[in-house]
């Protein structure tokens, strides 16, 4: 019996290729993914460990963010990081080096004003020469490194992306006005940040106190031991030393590699699960694939397997060969697969590298865990694909030998098949929707369950499904393909467990592909609408980086011609009533002109006259109606009351009490400015933009936007994670085309009596190609339709468990784009029928009628 499974495997070398290229594409997926995460992942720990190589111990003050905060905090210089600190930690007994670090946020503008980077990333730090007068951290590959106040030097991409040479003027800005340098040097580093993507600035050391800290203060040292010294003898020996007690971090620098090292450990973990999860999805579209080719195998050698029965061979030894032959399968397959996913994790590896020229790289890591987890999961689910066939083998009777090989089938087990899949179909649909009803994190439980069950519903009904949806294109058929048009809808629901195996592969990649489409555009288009519905605003004034913009900036812009109201939104958090609440400040004399307040109830111009406005529902929640006295305590120690002289309805741009920033100001030195929105008289233009940009002095870190802007940045960042998805999900796409090419070159194979008759009675082999293209076609778009509408159902769900968290979130259909998916899938079916097409126009017709 093992000799003649793998006879049969030699025999059907063809039949079975499009099995084993579905293996050996979720294989390769599964093997690329742990190569590239592998081999990224070290490359970053690699990378890292480099930033602490020559540091022993690194004391780090967490609140050296800004000598501004430093000092509403109340600190003292002898609470931080000095000359002094350094001198005396460089004064231990085990200490051969201290260096002073300043560190803190610098954006720089390219030639055309704009900031190059991200402006989160953007960093400045201090140039420490030593006894050669260079700073071996950043070695110079033109010029010297900053000297003097008005000299800076970058980092070599921040250069070139600058368009920058040395001798250039270049406009810098931190937190505070921009301000034009000269640029004297340009360096390369082993700076991780900076190699992926950050722009790093270099100043003198006196420069970058003034400029990020404070006079005289360092944000972190860095202490190196002396020979034979260990680092935690060394921190042992610094902890006594430092000001502030307990306040200041000190850490080995082993520790803080290790820390490093967990972290980007857990990064790439995350990152190599998700992308597993879509390797996941294409083996378990694979496993269609494969169940219905050993189904179709088994179907065609009837007879064979129906003598060996007869010959003595038992049923145990039936289920064993056609088992050997998957095993067989899978182990070519997946070795194949594996080395597959070697070139894979290679391509991946070298595309980040051309997308992002700075991120770190390595050789490739071929870990022992990836060979065994590749090669058992490509050769389990091919072994186990093939069970269900093979057990059907087995029930094969001995007289069936004697027979016709073409069984008819078996319509008890449709029956058994439809009633179960009707159960658990319609309670996955119902659990789906009850988790749509619950919301929150309860209800996202119960729909991914939900949907889980479901679509295993839905493959066990497709065959009944298949009928009725599959008759619908009927009428178009015979319409505009005549014979070969009928022909076509008869052979695909000929089969109907044929046609659902088909159609399954395609119904998966088509319920994730619609159902992420759908969420997509629903959450674009409610933070669209959450974003600038309530903005009468015609631009918003925010910094790149996040930090608060300058509030004296409000008044720069006013001043500028063509603006008819400004304000500053201020955001503190006060004591209001019984418990802490976000408080927006804003201008009463503007803020009906720039923000849509849809009052419930007294009016916004109370605000004029010291009272607050609150939001409905927490009024209503809390007791509160328009002229309610409440209780204030605020930060400066002071206490009082504010009466409530409106109710709004919610505004994402107001927090859920609202003042006027005159009232916020008497009690908060230096409130944190959200934005500020700027109204202009003739409304929004190319020259107002540049007038108000000017206005901030052409700071680079200060973003001007208008809402089209800001909704187009949200859009930006959905429809990139939309085109991400849909890369991942394309290997299963290309599986499930491989499971219809089999499908049909199998089916061809099957029915060459037939395809040989009709030739005999007149269909020639146009007439039969078009036969076979259109059956692949509606087959197709069957998959298609059953995956697109459970798509927009299970999207409907997760929105319905969204609407808390982002309110006015609605299910939208982009009707375009599932049209669109519906006529790609046609388009992969026509794609999918050519080869098995030409195979079956080609066949002789007397050769054909004679197949036994």
């Amino acid at each position: 019996m093992y000799r003649t499974a793998l006879r049969n495997v030699l025999a059907h070398k063809g039949r079975l290729l499009m099995t084993a290229l579905a293996v050996l594409l979720g294989t390769a997926f599964v093997a690329g993914t742990m190569v590239f995460s592998d081999t990224f992942g070290k490359a970053l720990q690699n990378s890292y460990s480099k930033s602490y190589a020559d540091v022993s111990v690194l004391i780090t003050d967490p609140a050296a963010d800004s000598f501004r905060q430093a000092r509403e905090r109340g600190d003292t210089p002898q609470d931080q990081l000095t000359d002094a600190t350094v001198a005396r930690l460089a004064a231990l007994p085990g200490t051969e080096r201290a260096r002073g670090l300043v560190s803190g946020f610098v954006g720089v503008a390219d030639r055309k004003g704009e900031l190059i980077g991200q402006g989160w990333s953007a960093r400045g730090a201090n140039y420490l020469p030593d006894a050669s007068g260079a700073d071996p951290r950043y070695p110079m590959t033109r010029g010297h490194g900053p000297q003097r106040t008005g000299e800076i030097a970058l980092d070599r991409e921040t250069a070139d992306k600058g368009g920058y040479a040395v001798g250039d003027t270049v406009r810098i800005a931190s937190d505070g006005p921009a301000s034009d340098v000269r640029l004297v040097g340009v360096f390369t580093t082993d700076d991780p940040e900076v190699g992926s993507g950050s722009s790093l600035t270099l100043f003198d050391n006196v420069t970058a106190q003034r400029l990020l800290l404070a006079p005289g203060r360092y944000s972190s040292i860095a202490l190196t031991a002396k020979p034979g010294v260990a680092q935690g003898a060394l921190l042992t020996q610094a902890v006594p030393a430092l000001p502030g007690g307990d306040r200041m971090e000190a850490r080995t620098g082993q520790e803080l590699t290790d820390t490093q090292a967990k972290q980007i450990a857990e990064g790439t973990s995350g990152m190599k699960t998700a992308l597993l999860a879509f390797a996941a999805i294409s083996l378990f579209v694979g496993v269609f694939i494969i169940a219905n080719t050993f189904t179709m195998l088994v179907a065609q050698r009837t007879r064979e397997l129906a003598l060996l029965r007869a010959v003595g061979a038992a049923r145990g030894q039936v289920v064993r060969s056609v088992l050997v032959e998957a095993l067989l399968i899978g182990v070519i397959a997946s070795v194949a697969g594996l080395a597959t996913g070697v070139g894979i994790g290679a391509g991946m590896q070298a595309l980040l590298g051309a997308m992002a020229p700075g991120m770190p790289s390595g050789s490739l890591v071929v870990a022992p865990a990836t060979v065994v987890v590749s090669l058992l999961t490509g050769v389990l689910v091919t072994v186990v694909s093939a069970v269900l066939p093979a057990l059907r083998a087995a029930r094969i009777a001995p007289v069936a030998a004697m027979s016709s090989g073409d069984q008819p089938v078996s319509q008890k087990s449709l029956i058994v098949r439809n009633s179960i899949g009707g159960v658990i179909a319609g309670g996955g649909l119902g659990l789906v929707a009850y988790g749509a009803s619950l919301g929150g994190d309860s209800g996202r439980m119960a729909v991914g369950g939900g949907a889980g069950v479901a679509l295993i519903g839905i493959f066990l009904l497709l065959p009944l499904l298949s009928r009725p949806v599959v008759a619908l294109a009927g009428p178009l058929l015979r319409a505009t393909a005549g014979t070969a048009g009928r022909l076509a809808q008869q052979n695909a629901v000929r089969n109907p467990r044929r046609t659902a195996a088909t159609a399954a592969a395609l119904t998966i990649g088509l319920t994730l592909v619609s159902s992420l489409t759908v969420i997509g555009t629903s959450v674009d288009d409610a933070v669209g609408r959450a974003v600038t519905s309530g903005m009468r605003a015609d631009y918003s004034i925010k910094t790149a980086n996040g930090i608060s913009p300058d509030p004296a900036l409000a008044g720069a812009v006013a001043k500028v011609p063509g603006v008819s109201a400004v304000s500053a939104m201020t955001d503190v958090y006060w004591k209001v009533g019984a418990r802490e609440r976000a408080i927006s400040g804003v201008d009463p004399d503007a803020i009906d002109r720039l923000v849509a307040l849809d009052m419930e109830g007294g009016t916004a111009a109370a605000l004029k006259q010291g009272l607050v406005l609150v939001e409905g529902d927490t009024a209503r929640k809390n007791g509160m109606t328009v002229g309610s006295t409440l209780p204030v305590e605020y930060p400066d120690g002071q206490s009082g009351t504010v009466t409530v002289g409106g109710l709004f309805r919610k505004n994402e741009l107001l927090s859920p009490v609202v003042m006027a920033n005159a009232e916020v100001l008497r009690h908060t030195e230096d409130p944190y400015v959200t934005q500020i929105l700027v109204k202009g008289a003739d409304g929004p233009s190319a020259g107002l933009r540049a007038a108000i940009k000017d206005a901030t002095g052409s700071n680079p870190v200060i973003d001007v936007k208008t809402k089209q802007d800001i909704r187009e940045e949200f859009s930006q960042i959905i429809t990139f994670m939309l085109n991400l998805m849909y890369g991942l999900l394309a290997m299963s796409v290309l599986v499930a085309v491989l499971g219809v090419v089999n499908t049909l070159a199998m089916s061809v194979f099957e029915r060459k009596r037939e395809i040989g008759m009709l030739r005999a009675i007149g269909l020639d082999r146009r007439g039969v190609k078009r036969m076979v293209r259109l059956e692949s076609v509606v087959i197709s778009l069957f998959g298609a339709v059953i995956g697109v509408l459970l798509g927009c159902f299970l999207a409907w769900a997760v929105n319905g468990t969204m609407e808390a968290s982002l309110p006015g979130l609605g299910t939208v259909l982009p009707y375009g784009k599932l049209l669109a998916f519906l006529a790609l899938a046609g388009l992969v079916g026509l794609v999918a029928a050519v080869w098995p097409a030409r195979r079956a126009a080609r066949l002789d017709i007397l050769g054909a009628i004679k197949t036994d």
